[in-house]
């Protein structure tokens, strides 16, 4: 079935828009979507940018049918909410460009050493709260081994358990506390600390 509409001109579509005539909403959109996706795009260069333009346009469109001026020319009310939403886009855009430039200055600018100091207290922080996370059994091995420097001898002497339980509990920390702590980014930390 061909649609009568196709025959209509735009002050007639919008007249049927303004009742919320779908049909003539689908008219108008297969009308213009073509001429407006080109000039969106000639000015943003992406696709998903260019749909979403799109889609925010003619969305409005239909919901704001009823305030639309029957006398507006439809052509030209596209083509303007298309630059207006293009213009919108590359304002939101710059925002963001500007936000990230003055966050890029200002950690150039921050004095390395000063960073430095913070990066070894808080290395530490977080290598202790990863520690304390541990099952208590294997956190007191982990702790007797790395920081009181005994041997897995001396800990199964101490704790009563076998070398073997020892090492055992050694590299399950290690293994817990590796990926947590390189999620933080304190693998040179967790080199010299770890062993």
């Amino acid at each position: 079935m061909v649609s009568l509409y196709v025959d209509y001109s735009d002050s007639e579509l919008l007249v049927l828009l303004k009742t919320g005539d779908q049909e003539a909403f689908a008219e108008i959109y297969d009308r213009y979507w073509s001429a407006i996706y080109a000039q969106v795009y000639k000015m943003v260069r992406n696709r998903e940018e260019t749909m979403d333009i799109l889609q925010d346009i003619f969305s409005a469109l239909w919901l704001r049918a009823d305030s639309i001026n029957v006398e507006t020319k439809l052509s030209g009310y596209l083509y303007i909410a298309a630059r207006n939403r293009v213009f919108n886009l590359i304002k939101q855009n710059k925002i963001r460009n500007d936000y990230l430039d003055a966050v890029a200055t200002y950690m150039s600018e921050v004095a390395t050493e000063t960073l430095d100091q913070l990066d070894e207290r808080d290395m530490a922080a977080a290598i202790e709260a990863e520690i304390s996370l541990l099952p208590p059994k294997m956190r007191q091995v982990f702790e007797l081994s790395r920081k009181q420097n005994l041997s897995h001898k001396e800990i199964a002497a101490l704790l009563g358990i076998s070398e073997q339980t020892v090492r055992k509990q050694v590299q399950n920390a290690l293994r817990i506390l590796k990926p947590r702590l390189q999620a933080l980014g304190a693998g040179i930390t967790i080199l010299m600390c770890l062993r």
